[in-house]
């Protein structure tokens, strides 16, 4: 077994990765964060879901932004929807688990906020049925994806689409772009 082999071919994996995500992306995580500050801005909120790695993703930028990113503020509205298990069971279990999301977003959203979709593959039913309600509910929706965007990218107002068919190279930059819009927020939220 060569582990410095494996160490090497993950570090350079990234490092492409990153370095397409530099070239190609910059402009459309720009809008992502121009789209988080403005609805914070207004006094609206940011939600955010997703599955599995997706799901403590969501719920690390939610802890960013009603704790804290880098500097001292004051606590932000960020709500991860990934969180509360009775509602997760009692969703699942009474409708299915392709409604989690959508149900949440219709109770707790309001018109203005944002929701914040994470999804690998861009493919997640769940999340899909979350951005359809808050489009209903008058929201903004963002999604951050991989693999070439999939059912993500007729579904939301902005599709991050992370230029690699890797999951864990997707979900590295999902958490590099989530904290750019962290620091986004950091610097220009009153």
């Amino acid at each position: 077994m060569d582990i410095m082999k494996i160490v090497q071919f993950e570090m350079q994996s990234h490092k492409e990765t990153i370095e397409k995500v530099i070239n190609e992306l910059q402009p459309v995580i720009e809008e992502a964060c121009k789209l988080a500050v403005d609805t914070l801005n207004k006094g609206k909120k940011i939600m955010f879901c997703g599955n599995g790695g997706s799901a403590a993703d969501a719920q690390h930028l939610a802890a960013e932004l009603s704790g804290r990113y880098k500097k001292e503020r004051r606590g932000l509205p960020g709500i991860a929807l990934t969180t509360d298990t009775s509602v997760l069971t009692a969703v699942g279990n009474d409708y299915a688990y392709d409604r989690v999301f959508d149900r949440q977003v219709e109770a707790l959203a309001q018109e203005g906020d944002l929701l914040i979709g994470i999804s690998s593959t861009g493919n997640s039913a769940n999340v899909i049925n979350a951005f359809n309600m808050a489009k209903k509910m008058g929201c903004k929706t963002l999604g951050l994806s991989g693999k070439g965007g999939g059912k993500f990218n007729g579904q939301c107002d902005l599709n991050i689409v992370v230029p690699a068919d890797v999951t864990a190279r997707v979900q590295e930059m999902h958490i590099l772009v989530g904290h750019t819009i962290c620091q986004a927020i950091d610097d220009f939220v009153e």
